[in-house]
């Protein structure tokens, strides 16, 4: 058994949130785990098709199901992924979603911070020219132009992250008539996660000693609150950092013929400065009737 659409994408554009919303549709299974990266990361890729299809084995017969991997668009990373999927899932939908392409790579950097693959000491503006995935992820055309080729715009459904969070219910809709949902299916509204918590570096091995109960409890009885809210403040981020000026300039250098692109096949003039507005104005972007080139 086998999905009948993917969630390719982007990265840190509220692709686990949808997954979420889509799981909790009467009619829709959605894979567990959430993200399987089985046709990007080559460990995952050597358990073979079998334990691929054994995701879905459970699920009702009936449904709609589904999987979300965000690798499945971080090229140059892993570039074998359209190649993969199109040869073993060719009659797939697929759902891009994107957002504010400086705002993704914010969002990127501050998860990247914190799983340690960007070092502390590394600002914002530093690491945007140290990582070029940071940048590269944000090239929405490009990450699309794989899966066009072999699928064709029909079968990809683009979505917005400003348009999901602006109107939520109406976007959800949108991806259900995709998906060929019969019913209407809605939104559930949910607690937002704590961003400070998000924005905390995280130490393996610290982490899990600290989590035996035992040590907690020494912990609390020897530290005053206020000397362990100081030590935690040295592993978390405390605002959401900035780029500068010149930095944002110089990323609209690098992603504008990207985004120039994209608005070509969406039949709008969008760069990197008219993004969000061009995206949450009017009606939903969908693809131009003009071939995409």
């Amino acid at each position: 058994m086998k999905p009948d659409f993917v969630i390719i994408g982007a990265m840190k554009c509220a692709t686990s949130t949808l997954h979420d919303q889509l799981a909790r549709a009467p009619g829709v299974s959605m894979s567990e785990p959430k993200e399987p990266n089985f046709f990007s990361d080559e460990p995952i890729w050597s358990k073979g098709l079998g334990y691929y299809d054994s995701l879905f084995a459970e699920m009702p017969k009936d449904d709609i199901k589904g999987e979300s991997s965000t690798h499945y668009t971080k090229l140059p990373t892993y570039p074998r992924c359209a190649d993969r999927l199109h040869e073993h899932l060719p009659d797939a939908k697929l759902i891009y979603v994107m957002r504010d392409p400086i705002d993704r790579i914010v969002s990127q950097y501050i998860h990247e911070w914190s799983q340690h693959a960007i070092a502390q000491d590394c600002p914002i503006d530093d690491a945007i020219r140290k990582h070029e995935e940071l940048v590269d992820y944000s090239r929405y055309a490009m990450q699309l132009w794989p899966y066009i080729e072999r699928y064709g715009k029909d079968r990809i459904l683009p979505v917005f992250f400003e348009r999901l969070m602006d109107n939520p219910q109406a976007e959800f809709e949108r991806v259900g008539r995709f998906l060929g949902l019969e019913s209407g299916i809605r939104w559930h509204e949910h607690d937002a996660k704590n961003v400070s918590a998000q924005r905390q570096r995280m130490n393996p091995l610290l982490t899990s000693v600290l989590r035996i109960r035992a040590i907690q409890t020494v912990r609390r009885a020897v530290l005053p609150e206020s000397m362990r809210a100081k030590i935690r403040s040295r592993w978390t981020m405390n605002e959401r950092p900035k780029l500068s000026e010149s930095s944002i300039a110089w990323l609209h250098e690098q992603l504008d013929p990207d985004i120039n692109r994209l608005g070509e096949w969406l039949g709008r003039s969008m760069n990197c400065a008219t993004f969000r507005e061009c995206v949450q104005n009017g009606s939903p972007p969908e693809w131009s009737p003009e071939d995409a080139s």
